[in-house]
Order: structure tokens, then C-alpha cells, then sequence
């Protein structure tokens, strides 16, 4: 008798734990626009509350053996069906924690979580895809020639395998859209059918199906979330490698300055073609700011006093020159008057008598 109330009674504490940490999940999802920041202590309080939550279910669901290798699709129970999404929900969990110092240890986490859950669905043979290949980054920190070479043997294999990457890339692509289309299609089957869920008025197939299709959906979102942690595991792999190599190295001497220097093969050369670029500084912008502020040339100086007084003297010059002109004018003009007085019109007509 105490064996059946045991068993009658772990059920229900595990049905509990998932739906609380798969509310909080949504939560922290659908709560995304309101707040502003993914790592706001609000948001990672129901994040690691939700993580302990799924970590119990988990525990529960391997002590219980809900799911074996040996097993059907059709011998698992309506009820117990929820329990598959317990290693995704929790990996989706552990990608939420914002924790820069425990990225690389959270991404990989949520990886396992997603493979297991990846795994379980393709034993019972539930979708149709393919688990994903263990990826291993190799990251050698080299210097000098030998990262040179190493660059130039990368670049040959990516030369030869280039068709076959150029494939890879367009079949990746057409499963992404298939992937897109298959889950938009099972969120509009999946809208139809919570109400009635919800509700608790649903049948017990209407219940298989809706968690059928939130395992299919699942399978979609951590085939895209592997594929993306692979690429951060990349990066943050070859992150740590650069900071462990550049803390490694012994920091270079400062020697003293270098003298500029122009890049020909001889003197004669450079003296009868040139350097190929304009001719070398002769002095430095100080010493030629100070030989412009002796001469008082500079903006904030004003016009220097040179130029102010060579200003002033043509200034004169012109204006004595104008008024020698007007002298000269009017003593002209004068003699030209007193000339017509004394040889009025006609003055000197003597053949011309009429």
C-alpha cells in the first residue's frame, strides 16, 4: 500500500515542478519587451527559479525511468508525454543566465540539455531530422611564421573543399526554411488546441496531440539553438585562447624612437628619383608654430605689424597720388580757361571775312 501511494502521489509533485518552471519560462520570454535588459535581477530571479524547478523534474524523471530505449511512441501514456520537454525546457533556461565569466560552462550546459532531449525524441522515432554532429574547436596560438604557415594550410583546404561548402551552405539553408515553415504550421495547431487544454475540457487525444506537437515544435527550436551555440562555442573558445596567449607573452621593450627613413634600394637611386612620396618633414609643427609667432603671423596674433605698417604706407602712396592727379586736373582745366578768354571764337579769322 505504501508503494502505491508513492506512486500515486510523485506524479503529481512532477507534473507540478514542470508546469511551474515551463510558466516561468514563458515568462521570462513573453516579459522580454517589458524589460529592458535580459540580465535585470527580476528576470534571472525567475530564470534560476525556474532552473531549480526543471533540475527536480529532471531528477524525477531519470529516478522514475519514464522513457526507455526498449519502448514505443504508442506504449508512453498521454500524461507522462510532457515529461519529454524536461531537458529542453531546462536548457532553454540555462541560456537565459547572463553571467559573462560562466558563458562558455552555460552554452555547453544547455547543449547536453538539448542533445538528451534531441536524443529521447529520435529513439521513439518522433519527427523526421537528423542529431547534430559533436563539434570540436581546435585553437593553437602560435607567433611569427609559424601562424603564417598555419593561416596559408587553412586557406588551401578551404580552396579544395570549396564546391562542397558551397553545398553544404544552400542544403543548410533550405532545412532552415523547411525547419521555419514546419513550426509556424505547428504554432497555429498548437493555438487551436490550448484553449481546450487550458480549459480542462480536452479528450485524451486532443491531449496526446498537443503535446505531440509542442515535442515536434521543441525538436525545431533546439535544432536552431545547437547550431547557434556551436557558433558561440567557436567564439568564446578562441576568445580564451587569445587572452591565455596574449597573457603569456612577455611584454615588448620600448626602445627608443625611430628615425624616418625612405624605403629605396640605394642613395643614388633615391637622389635622382625621389622616395616615391613628398619629401620628408624639415621641421616640426612646434618649431614651426614658434617661427610663425615670432613673426606674429599667427590667427590668434592678429596681422603682424610688418603687414599692418606696409598697409598703412601704400595707403598714402594712393592717396597722394590721387590728390597730385587732382592738381594736375584743375591746373589744367584753369590754363584751358584763361587760353579761351584770350582767344575767343573767330580770334585769328582774317581771310575768312564773312
Amino acid at each position: 500500500m505504501m508503494a502505491a501511494s508513492t506512486t500515486t502521489e510523485e506524479p503529481l509533485r512532477l507534473s507540478e515542478l514542470l508546469e511551474s518552471g515551463w510558466r516561468l519560462l514563458e515568462e521570462v520570454e513573453d516579459g522580454s519587451a517589458a524589460e529592458p535588459s535580459s540580465g535585470a535581477p527580476a528576470v534571472q530571479r525567475k530564470v534560476q527559479r525556474g532552473i531549480g524547478l526543471l533540475e527536480r523534474a529532471a531528477s524525477a524523471v531519470a529516478e522514475l525511468q519514464l522513457f526507455s530505449h526498449n519502448e514505443e511512441l504508442e506504449e508512453i501514456s498521454s500524461a507522462d508525454l510532457k515529461f519529454m520537454l524536461v531537458p529542453a525546457l531546462l536548457a532553454a533556461l540555462v541560456l537565459k543566465q547572463v553571467n559573462p565569466s560562466k558563458r562558455l560552462e552555460h552554452v555547453q550546459r544547455a547543449r547536453a540539455g538539448f542533445m538528451d532531449f534531441l536524443k529521447v525524441c529520435k529513439d521513439y522515432g518522433i519527427g523526421h531530422f537528423q542529431l547534430p554532429r559533436e563539434v570540436e574547436v581546435e585553437v593553437e596560438v602560435e607567433s611569427g611564421d609559424e601562424s603564417e604557415s598555419s593561416g596559408s594550410n587553412i586557406n588551401s583546404v578551404l580552396g579544395t573543399d570549396q564546391q562542397t561548402a558551397i553545398l553544404a551552405m544552400a542544403s543548410n539553408r533550405q532545412a532552415k526554411i523547411e525547419r521555419y515553415k514546419q513550426k509556424k504550421e505547428l504554432e497555429n495547431q498548437l493555438a487551436t488546441l490550448k484553449p481546450f487544454i487550458d480549459g480542462g475540457q480536452a479528450e485524451e487525444e486532443q491531449i496526446r496531440e498537443f503535446y505531440l506537437l509542442q515535442i515536434k515544435k521543441w525538436i525545431s527550436t533546439s535544432l536552431e539553438e545547437i547550431e547557434s551555440i556551436d557558433q558561440e562555442v567557436a567564439i568564446l573558445i578562441r576568445r580564451d585562447a587569445l587572452k591565455q596567449g596574449t597573457g603569456t607573452q612577455p611584454p615588448r621593450p620600448l626602445g627608443p624612437p625611430l628615425k624616418p627613413f625612405i624605403l629605396t634600394r640605394d642613395t643614388a637611386q633615391a637622389k635622382v628619383f625621389g622616395a616615391g612620396y613628398p619629401s620628408l618633414a624639415t621641421m616640426t609643427v612646434d618649431d614651426w608654430y614658434e617661427q610663425h609667432r615670432k613673426q606674429g603671423a599667427l590667427p590668434d596674433q592678429g596681422i603682424s605689424q610688418a603687414a599692418s605698417a606696409a598697409a598703412e604706407k601704400q595707403q598714402e602712396e594712393e592717396k597722394k597720388a590721387e590728390e597730385k592727379d587732382d592738381d594736375e586736373a584743375l591746373r589744367k582745366a584753369r590754363e584751358w580757361d584763361e587760353w579761351k578768354e584770350l582767344h575767343p571764337r573767330g580770334y585769328g579769322n582774317r581771310k575768312n571775312m564773312g
